[in-house]
């Protein structure tokens, strides 16, 4: 294309002369051709060359898209050309402004408690709110500060607005090295870095809620390193304020939570790509409140928190094309240990140490360019405490809670998406098939940027 565009460009000057040149040679050796004869098929030469250009034109506006033949100048083709370029290079320095509006009608059985007997759980993050809801949606802004810093700021709103990220970032310290500072999702597992609009199901599968809340970000520092090999290797160490669950009170001078995490991907051939990672997580809890539900009594937690996580991805799509045809299969593994004491009404600075377990596996197909279906499966499973326990919260009653999800969403385009979706949570012995009905909406706005592998 760079060759076309460089023939294209030749001065014309250059081989009127070669022609000049090549006429007085023959006007040399044949003396029996007249002026006018030359002029005549040097004229017919020009006229090959210029039909030689417009020929070429319309080449390169077929290959790159540029829809309908146009009669101007290449020069002022190329002018047009680096005055945008020029522009996009003074606007990298301005901010991007997006806005993801997320909204939902819930719907599910009637006069039902949604509680998760046995689990520590964050505030509200299993709902039992129905009819028309505005869920998470976000206003982003984003820009590079200078040739060395990006800084980004995502602020949340729904029933309330707070700043779910707010970081600067190094753009490239060599190496393969990167910081970020701020207020930023963690990069362990697979989900916990990504914004909840980009997911595959409108809520997050039931072992993130248990464990992470659906989500894990906190105030702190990252330090990253991405390997210079063919295979994608990056890992990272994160040090977090720890207010955030399953952390609580800023503990350690605010300095509370502790992760490390390393994530390695390739791809098979052109169709297929992989990734797989492992992550820990160290937490200090300082009086950790459970929210359970209303029916179990009220308790904290205080100690150590620890999960190790291990997470996969594959993707397949023909040719890597995935606008038509795709298959996704992912899932995550969470292991929770609690190490401290434990208090609530009855009990007071119990010693605790237990292991609690959880996993999810899901797949989505893209039927066509706009049509997706995807299933979802995710469960529970909690260690066996003492009977000191069996009037706590914390007594699972020897079950282990389960969740299904099924899902059809219609994309018109790659900012819009509408999704239907069923749940059944089977959470405790006393609720035992929780049926859910949702209908989301998803539409994307201004400047967003791509999302992650």
């Amino acid at each position: 294309m760079n060759r076309v565009k460089k023939w294209c460009n030749t001065p014309l000057s250059v081989l009127v002369s070669f022609f000049v040149f090549f006429s007085n040679s023959a006007f040399s050796a044949d003396k029996g051709k007249t002026i006018r004869q030359l002029n005549i098929e040097l004229q017919q030469l020009k006229l090959e060359y210029l039909n030689e250009i417009r020929f070429l034109k319309d080449r390169l506006y077929k290959i790159e898209g540029a829809g309908e033949v146009i009669e101007d100048d290449l020069e002022e083709l190329a002018i047009e050309v680096s005055q945008k370029s020029n522009q996009k290079a003074a606007n990298s320095f301005n901010p991007s402004i997006g806005v993801i509006l997320n909204s939902r009608l819930v719907n599910h059985d009637d006069n039902s408690n949604i509680v998760l007997p046995g689990y520590f759980l964050a505030e509200d993050v299993i709902s039992d709110k129905q009819g028309f809801q505005l869920g998470e949606s976000e206003l982003s802004i984003s820009a590079n500060v200078d040739d060395q810093f990006y800084a980004s700021v995502t602020i949340a709103f729904g029933d309330s607005a707070e700043v779910e990220e707010a970081y600067l970032q190094t753009l490239n310290l060599g190496n393969g090295f990167n910081i970020k500072l701020g207020r930023f999702f963690s990069g362990i597992g697979y989900l916990a870095s990504k914004h909840m609009h980009t997911d595959d199901f409108s809520n997050r599968p039931l072992v993130y809620d248990t464990f992470l809340a659906g989500q894990f970000g906190d105030d702190g520092l990252q330090t990253t390193w991405l390997a210079s090999t063919d295979l994608y290797w990056e890992s990272g160490v994160e040090l977090f304020r720890g207010d955030s669950f399953p952390a609580a009170g800023a503990g350690s001078s605010g300095m509370g939570t502790l992760t490390v995490f390393s994530h390695i991907g390739n791809d098979i051939g052109d169709s297929q790509s992989w990734r797989l990672g492992l992550s820990y997580l160290q937490a200090d809890s300082v009086q950790l409140n459970n929210d359970a539900g209303a029916n179990f009594y009220e308790g904290y937690f205080s100690g150590k928190t620890k999960l190790v996580i291990a997470d996969f991805i594959y993707k397949w799509a023909p040719n890597g094309n995935r606008k038509i045809q795709e298959f996704k299969l992912q899932g995550e593994y969470i292991s929770s240990t609690k190490n401290g004491s434990y208090n609530d009404s009855v009990l007071n600075d119990v010693g605790i140490n237990y292991v609690q377990h959880g996993w999810y596996v899901e797949s989505v197909y893209r039927i066509s360019q706009q049509w997706r279906m995807g299933l979802r499966a995710s469960a529970l499973s909690s260690d066996k405490l003492s009977s000191i326990f069996n009037n706590s919260f914390l007594n699972a009653h020897g079950y282990s809670p389960l969740q299904y999800s099924l899902m059809f969403d219609w994309s018109h385009s790659e900012f819009s998406r509408i999704r239907f979706q069923y749940d059944q949570n089977r959470l405790s012995n006393e609720n035992k098939n929780e049926n859910i009905w949702g209908l989301q909406y998803i539409a994307s706005f201004g400047v967003h940027g791509a999302h992650s592998f």
